[in-house]
């Protein structure tokens, strides 16, 4: 595997702590399972070293939130807002996150597997050995993102927005879309396939002939 393929979250053998939303809480060592926080306000919530599993927050809004070594599993966070949270070795596995909000955050080593993520936003983030795969991505915001070693394997992707955002060594040749856009001065070493490439010029304005 890739040196620079995100780390894996370090949770403890067994819990001793309950899962719950509190300004200023700083929580440690849950597992966190089949619970309802949806419609909720929290700032500078921490999470360290737990899981998270068939938890709801549809439409949570999370101020600062920091989460550090978290497995997140089978949960619904649709529209939820997380603006200019901190995420460390954390991992989205068979997530909703329709409409998520991660604006101005932080990720480092960070996996989002077989999640749904239509119309998810991540404009604006940093992003540091962070891996997308079999994911849904369409009409997802990749404006002016910040981006290190970012791994994206076999997600749709149509109608995602990455204007002013740099491609130079992206990979997008696993990936589908019918549609997408980038800014065209940031196109330079983008790795695409033929059909990829075709459609990327069509979407430029490009008229293509096919003797």
């Amino acid at each position: 595997m890739n040196k620079n393929y995100p780390v894996s979250p370090n949770v403890p053998q067994s819990f001793s702590n309950d899962f719950y939303l509190e300004d200023e809480a700083s929580i440690e060592a849950v597992h966190g399972y089949g619970l309802d926080y949806s419609y909720l306000v929290c700032e500078n919530l921490v999470l360290r070293r737990s899981i998270l599993e068939k938890v709801t927050m549809q439409r949570t809004k999370l101020v600062r939130f920091e989460a550090n070594n978290v497995f997140f599993k089978n949960c619904d966070f649709s529209n939820i807002e997380w603006i200019g949270g901190s995420f460390h070795q954390v991992v989205f596995e068979n997530c909703k996150l329709t409409g998520c909000n991660f604006a101005e955050s932080y990720l480092r080593d960070c996996q989002f597997k077989d999640c749904l993520i239509n119309f998810g936003s991540f404009s604006a983030t940093n992003l540091k050995n962070v891996a997308f795969e079999h994911c849904q991505l369409n009409d997802s915001e990749f404006f002016e993102v910040r981006w290190k070693h970012l791994f994206l394997v076999d997600n749709e992707l149509t109608n995602s927005n990455w204007m002013r955002t740099k491609l130079a060594e992206l990979d997008f040749t696993t990936n589908r879309f019918s549609k997408i856009a980038f800014s065209m001065d940031q196109l330079k070493g983008l790795k695409v396939d033929t059909y990829q490439a075709v459609v990327i010029a069509a979407g430029l304005g490009l008229q293509i002939k096919d003797n």
